[in-house]
């Protein structure tokens, strides 16, 4: 038979439930909550038989508690070293649609106060994007219902997906990771946070508080698509945009292929018709000025006609062959007694010798 000293048996025990037990999920009312010296949280979680100490620090409470709540909570269990057992605490969320309620108000006002859902503070997120980021879970139906409208429209944009849980008491903290992977690479213009409808406890996920600041805080345009239309969540309100549905979301973020054709096809149309009419408008207005510039044109041209005509008849008048029509000949040669000459007429031409001489009085 084994014996041990209480150090080793806490150890061995702890040790064990850290193999069969490595985190553990329980849902139970709040009772005795306090915060000891505004760093350490002590509450138990209870049904109506039992009770469960647990224990955080302030700094891992996300939402506000009290008594009387009813709470998911994940945590390690474990043995303390004075012998009592303890529930070491990782998250908290509330179950049930009257503590989520309440912790939804609180939440709110208590952001709302602090400014993070100022209208002022939100940034459009134009069409035609050429990269968005995608937090959603691959397998869920609002994230195929967003592809399936996204493809269907315009075309161009590429998407990265980062798959995470979309509800459940782990799925703030892999979704506040995708939001801190897309921020930090910067490949994106804009991301969208999607998820389709569910029950209060399952879209609790996105009214957590570290979430919430973490999407408020994005150096990258956010576009929530949550539930349906009559769902709200506190992401919703610190988006830069929120979209009614996962669809919606794809719709606001792409371009219709149909209306964005019949778009263009309109305006094309519209500046065809007004260039028509700046080109009947100018024409009107210069018929007048083109045909005072063409009477002018013509009558220079008719006086440039005539001067060459005129040219023309000088020339002619000058023509050696012109000459001879009127009976004068043409002589070549040295004129001198005895040397011979070319005489040319119209008609014929002749060698003659010069005989004599004499000058013309």
């Amino acid at each position: 038979m084994d014996s041990f000293t209480p150090t080793e048996f806490i150890a061995v025990v702890n040790q064990t439930l850290d193999y069969a037990y490595s985190s553990v999920t329980v849902v139970g009312e709040v009772a005795s909550f306090k915060v000891n010296q505004g760093k350490w949280v002590f509450f138990d979680i209870k049904d109506e038989e039992s009770s469960i100490s647990c224990f955080m620090t302030l700094y891992q409470l996300r939402i506000p508690i009290e008594d009387g709540m009813k709470v998911m909570v994940k945590g390690v269990p474990k043995i303390t070293k004075w012998g009592k057992f303890s529930f070491t605490v990782q998250a908290v969320q509330p179950v049930g649609e009257g503590s989520l309620k309440k912790v939804y108000e609180i939440l709110k006002k208590k952001l709302a106060d602090e400014g993070l859902f100022d209208p002022a503070k939100k940034r459009p997120i134009p069409k035609g994007l050429s990269k968005i980021g995608v937090i959603s879970s691959t397998a869920a139906a609002g994230y195929a219902d967003f592809i399936k409208i996204f493809n269907a429209r315009w075309g161009g944009t590429k998407i990265q997906v980062a798959h995470t849980q979309v509800q459940g008491i782990d799925a703030p903290d892999q979704i506040i990771r995708a939001l801190k992977y897309f921020n930090e690479r910067g490949e994106v213009e804009a991301i969208a946070i999607i998820r389709g409808g569910g029950s209060a406890d399952d879209l609790a996920c996105f009214n957590d508080e570290a979430l919430v600041r973490a999407v408020a805080s994005s150096k990258i345009p956010v576009i929530s698509g949550i539930g349906h239309e009559v769902d709200e969540s506190l992401v919703d309100l610190a988006a830069d945009v929120r979209a009614s549905t996962p669809s919606n979301a794809a719709e606001l973020l792409t371009f219709d292929r149909k209306t964005t054709a019949s778009s263009v096809n309109d305006m094309v149309n519209r500046a065809g018709q007004n260039l028509v009419y700046k080109i009947s408008n100018i024409k009107k207005e210069q018929r007048d000025k083109m045909l005072q510039v063409s009477n002018i044109i013509n009558l220079k041209i008719s006086g440039y006609r005539k001067e060459l005509s005129d040219k023309i008849k000088i020339l002619g008048a000058l023509d050696p062959e012109k000459v001879l029509e009127r009976g004068y000949a043409i002589l070549r040669g040295e004129i001198s007694v005895g040397n011979v000459v070319k005489i040319t007429t119209i008609s014929k031409e002749i060698k003659a010798e010069v005989k004599e001489i004499n000058e013309r009085q």
